[in-house]
C-alpha cells in the first residue's frame, strides 16, 4: 500500500443559483462563502479543506462560480486552444463580462487540478425541463474527469423508498451521458452524517488508483470522527434521560400546628393535591431545563449555534404525537414537556407554587399529566415516612422517543444558510424510533432498575440502549448506509 501522503481535490460546479456554496458549507462544516437567492453570488473559485489524515493526506473542495449561459460557455471552451479563443477570453470576456470569464477560469482550474467533479442539480426541477443540462454535460465531458451528480434541494427528509425513487428518476435521465459515474442524494438542508458516508464511500471508488491508499486514510479519519461524535451525542442523551429517571421530589409535609389545623378546618390550608402539584411542577421545571441544556450541547457538538435549542425543541414538539389516553389539548401540553418546549417557565415556581402567567402554563401541563392519571405521569413512593414523586415508566418511554427524535433533528441539519433554521421533523421518524424502541424493550423497560442504580451506572445502561435504538432507526431510514461495525444487532 502506498504510504506517501496525497492531495486530492473535488471541484463543486453547477448551473448558477443551484446551491453550491450552501452545500459547501454543509460539507466543510463552517460558514464559507456568501449565500443569497441570486445568480452569480460566488464570483471566485475558492478552495476549502475538507479532511486531513495523520499521515499528511489532504482533501480539498473547490467551490466555483455557477454556469450562466452554458451554450455560449461551451462554444468558448471549444476555442480555448487557439489565439482567437485566448483573446476573446482574456480581453473581451475578462473586462466586458466578468461572470462569464470567471466561469471559464473555474472550469480551467477544475480541468487542471480536480480529481473528481461534483455536479450539483436542483432535484425539485424535472430533469426533462432543465434545458441547460445537455450543454453542461458536454462541458463536463470537456473536463475529462469522473463526474458525480449530487441531488440538492430535495425538500424535507423522505422515507428511503421515496429518496431512492428520486435518485432513480435522475439516474435514468443521466444514463445517456457516460461521463456521469454516480448519482447521489446530498441535500444541503436535510442530510445527516449517514448521507455523507455514502457520498465519501462512492466518490472514493472514482479517485485515481495512485491516490486510493491516501483516500482510504482520509475516509477512515472521517468515519472515526463522525462515529465519535455519534457516540458523544448518545452519551449526552442518555445522561439527561437517566437524570430524569432518577430525579425525585419530596412532597411537602403537612405542617402540624394549632394554627394549621384551624386553617384546614376553614378550608384555607393547602390541600394534599396542591402539595402534590407543587412537587410535580418542580420535577417538570427541572426536566425542561435539563432537556434544553442537553439540546444546546448537542448543537455545539455538531458545530451549530446552541442558542437554537428552543427552536429544535419547539419543532420536535410540533411533530411529535403523544401516545397517551388524553384529549388533544392535554396531548399538546404533554408534548411541551417531553420535547423540552415548556422551558422558560418562571423560576419562582420552585419556591412559590403555581401562579398566573408562567405558573398557569405549568399548572396546565401538570394538570394534563394528572388528568391522564397520576400513574401515567408520576409515581409516588413513601420511604421512611417521606413521600416523594418521580416520573412514571410510560412518561419516561415518551421522553426516550423524543430524545432520539431531538438527536435526529440536530444531526439532519445541513448547515446551509449558517445557524440553525427551522425545518420539518417528518412523522415517519417517530414511527421508526418507536419501532426500534419497542423492539429493544420487548423484554421489559429498564426504568425501575435505573432508579435504583448509581447515576453513572444508570447512564451507561441507557447509553447502550439508546445507541442501539438510534442505530436501528438510522439503519431503517438509510438501508445499507451504516458501516458494518455499526449495524444494529
Amino acid at each position: 500500500m502506498n504510504q506517501a501522503p496525497v492531495q486530492i481535490q473535488f471541484a463543486l460546479i453547477s448551473h448558477t443559483n443551484n446551491g453550491k456554496t450552501t452545500l459547501a458549507r454543509t460539507l466543510v462544516g463552517v460558514d464559507v462563502g456568501e449565500v443569497r437567492d441570486a445568480a452569480h453570488v460566488t464570483t471566485l473559485a475558492e478552495s476549502h479543506p475538507l479532511l486531513t489524515s495523520d499521515a499528511g493526506d489532504t482533501l480539498h473542495l473547490w467551490d466555483t462560480p455557477g454556469f450562466g449561459d452554458s451554450v455560449r460557455l461551451l462554444k468558448r471552451l471549444a476555442m480555448s486552444g487557439n489565439p482567437i479563443g485566448w483573446f476573446l477570453r482574456e480581453v473581451i470576456d475578462r473586462y466586458g463580462d466578468k461572470p462569464f470569464w470567471l466561469s471559464q477560469q473555474a472550469l480551467r482550474t477544475a480541468k487542471e487540478a480536480a480529481d473528481v467533479v461534483l455536479y450539483l442539480v436542483n432535484s425539485s426541477e424535472n430533469p426533462d425541463d432543465a434545458g441547460y443540462l445537455p450543454a453542461e454535460m458536454k462541458i463536463l465531458e470537456w473536463l475529462g474527469k469522473p463526474v458525480v451528480v449530487l441531488l440538492n434541494q430535495l425538500g424535507p427528509p423522505q422515507p428511503a423508498a421515496a429518496e431512492q425513487a428520486e435518485q432513480a428518476r435522475w439516474k435514468r435521465h443521466l444514463d445517456r451521458y457516460p461521463v456521469v459515474r454516480e448519482v447521489l442524494a446530498l441535500d444541503a438542508f436535510a442530510r445527516c452524517w449517514v448521507h455523507e458516508r455514502v457520498f465519501y464511500e462512492a466518490v472514493g471508488k472514482l479517485v485515481d488508483e495512485s491516490k486510493r491508499a491516501g483516500y482510504a486514510r482520509l475516509f477512515a479519519t472521517w468515519e472515526a470522527n463522525n462515529l465519535a461524535r455519534f457516540h458523544a451525542a448518545m452519551r449526552l442523551v442518555s445522561s439527561q434521560l437517566a437524570a430524569a429517571a432518577q430525579d425525585r421530589q419530596a412532597i411537602e409535609e403537612e405542617e402540624k400546628s394549632l394554627a394549621r389545623s384551624a386553617m384546614k378546618a376553614v378550608g384555607l390550608a393547602k390541600s394534599d393535591r396542591q402539595r402534590q402539584e407543587k412537587a410535580m411542577a418542580q420535577l417538570v421545571e427541572r426536566l425542561n431545563i435539563s432537556i434544553n441544556a442537553a439540546t444546546a450541547q448537542l448543537l455545539k457538538l455538531h458545530q451549530l449555534d446552541p442558542a437554537a435549542a428552543a427552536k429544535i425543541n419547539a419543532r420536535v414538539r410540533e411533530n411529535f404525537a403523544v401516545r397517551a389516553p388524553v384529549d388533544k389539548a392535554q396531548a399538546g401540553l404533554l408534548g411541551a414537556v417531553v420535547s423540552g418546549a415548556a422551558t422558560g417557565l418562571s423560576a419562582d415556581l420552585m419556591a412559590g407554587g403555581l401562579t398566573f402567567g408562567a405558573g398557569a402554563i405549568l399548572g396546565g401541563i401538570v394538570g394534563a399529566l394528572t388528568m391522564a392519571g397520576v400513574a401515567w405521569g408520576f409515581n409516588t413512593t413513601t420511604d421512611r415516612s417521606q413521600t416523594t414523586m418521580q416520573f412514571a415508566d410510560e412518561f419516561l418511554q415518551s421522553l426516550l422517543v423524543t430524545s432520539v427524535l431531538r438527536y435526529l433533528a440536530v444531526a439532519h441539519f445541513g448547515r446551509g444558510r449558517g445557524n440553525f433554521v427551522e425545518s420539518e421533523a417528518p412523522p415517519f421518524w417517530q414511527a421508526e424510533v418507536e419501532r426500534a424502541a419497542a423492539k429493544l424493550m420487548a423484554g421489559g423497560a429498564p426504568w425501575q432498575a435505573l432508579r435504583d442504580e448509581a447515576p453513572g451506572a444508570a447512564s451507561a445502561r441507557l447509553d447502550s440502549a439508546i445507541t442501539a435504538i438510534a442505530s436501528d432507526t438510522l439503519a431503517a431510514l438509510y438501508p445499507g448506509s451504516l458501516p458494518l461495525s455499526h449495524q444494529p444487532m
